[in-house]
């Protein structure tokens, strides 16, 4: 690689705005994460029997799962349109548009009326709903990622990229805060408050976002007359393969979450192992550690290169998915946290801090977004119904169906791990100290 190359990732030093930007598009995530897990949380604990009563507890499950599929499933719709005009229109508007919408729609879950109220016509608007999270939150992350890279000095985009991703976790432990408290609140309000509450984050978060720069090498490409008339037709056409390399990447990251987390607050209550308190507790504690390991992985990556993390990350989970319905099968609610933990924090942490750099590096600044988006949000689908397909997974092999599928999307990850190129390995680090060492450093990036 080139330092011509390496321009394309921006400014040598990273610009005067790097950390604000970094923070500012990583709190962004934590209030879009918050709506959308918030989801998932309900879905396991609550939605079963307010949206589809009248059926057994699997059934209502099940029904609750698929909603929750439906978000993810419009999530690559998200993506094509918010990378599109991320590589159109800049990275900022997009990242503006996407957390009012996000922020209108969570709101709104909280107002819905139950099956008991409105019959049918419930459920029908839980889906409207979560179809309209799913096209904000596709739209979110290429805008949130990129601008935080774009803006980060060159040797340190993993620790910055880090910062962003570190908010998902953040999202997750906000989200299951307020679960924990509502739980007393009755069966209703218990999930109503947290959707609700969601409005004053949101409220917070545009204003931080309304101050933050546009990308210097959006801003590049631009002023070099670059800009692509279709840059997903273009991305598709040009970077497919990096594009399917990047869903199989993922999909041992967010698949494995919706089995390791997801499905796992279900089997925790529906088989007695914990009740609703307990499991809301240890997804807390996984997520404050997430916060930081997050941060720590990303870093990580700028010191050893991107592949490395995600080799081994996944090879360990391709090992523990056995062990780890095994530990929490004992009941023991120790052996409960720590299965959690690891899970997180190991297994889907250390993949979520190696792609904010790394997604991003496979593709051309003029067509990043949009491939980068893609890629990052067709997986989703796979994640988005996995808890259903864990489900019915359990009902026919027990818990050996569930521990199997989360080893088998560790191998997928492993797997394109192994296939795609390194973007940040010795060569590249080398040109980049060369570079910084020539370079002034006029900001303290």
């Amino acid at each position: 690689m080139s330092n011509e190359a390496l321009t394309m990732r921006g400014p040598v030093h990273g610009t005067k705005e790097a950390k604000r930007v970094a923070v500012g598009s990583g709190v962004g995530a934590v209030i879009e994460t918050y709506d959308f897990i918030g989801f998932g949380t309900a879905a396991a604990l609550y939605f079963g029997t307010a949206f589809f009563p009248g059926a057994d507890p699997v059934t209502g499950t099940l029904a609750s799962f698929a909603t929750l599929g439906v978000g993810f499933a419009a999530r690559p719709l998200g993506g094509i349109i918010g990378g599109h005009l991320g590589d159109k229109l800049g990275r900022k508007p997009v990242l503006v548009a996407s957390l009012i919408l996000m922020g209108l729609a969570t709101f709104a879950i909280g107002l819905l009326p139950t099956y008991s109220q409105v019959g049918l016509l419930a459920p029908a608007l839980l889906v409207l709903v979560r179809i309209i999270q799913g096209l904000a939150f596709g739209a979110e992350w290429g805008g949130a990622i990129l601008m935080s890279y774009e803006h980060a000095p060159w040797r340190k985009k993993g620790q910055f990229t880090g910062i962003v991703q570190a908010g998902f976790p953040v999202g997750l432990l906000l989200a299951n805060l307020v679960f924990l408290s509502s739980v007393g609140l009755g069966s209703e309000w218990a999930w109503r408050v947290p959707f609700l509450a969601s409005i004053v984050l949101v409220a917070v978060g545009l204003i931080i976002r309304s101050k933050v720069p546009e990308s210097p090498v959006f801003e590049d490409v631009k002023a070099k007359g670059d800009i692509v008339k279709s840059p997903i037709v273009e991305v598709i056409k040009t970077d497919w393969r990096n594009i399917v390399r990047g869903i199989g990447l993922r999909i041992a990251e967010t698949a494995g979450y919706a089995v390791s987390v997801t499905y796992m607050i279900s089997y925790l209550h529906t088989n007695n192992l914990a009740d609703k308190t307990e499991t809301l507790v240890a997804l807390c504690i996984a997520a404050g550690i997430g916060i930081f390991a997050t941060y720590f992985w990303g870093k990580l990556t700028d010191r050893v290169g991107r592949r490395p993390v995600y080799i081994w990350s996944t090879a360990f989970a391709v090992v523990f998915g056995i062990p780890m319905f095994m530990l929490v099968n004992t009941g023991v609610f120790l052996l409960i946290i720590a299965t959690i933990v690891i899970a997180y924090a190991v297994c889907q942490n250390s993949l979520a801090g190696a792609q904010g750099a790394w997604f991003p590096e496979l593709f051309q600044a003029k067509t990043r977004s949009s491939g980068a988006s893609l890629s990052y949000q067709i997986s989703a689908m796979v994640s988005g119904f996995t808890p259903f397909i864990t489900t019915l997974l359990f009902v026919s092999m027990g818990w050996m169906g569930p521990a199997l599928l989360f080893s088998v999307y560790a191998a997928i990850g492993l797997w394109a791990a192994l296939i795609t190129r390194e973007t940040w390995g010795k060569r590249e680090r080398a040109l980049a100290e060369e570079a910084a060492s020539k370079t002034p450093q006029t900001v303290n990036a």
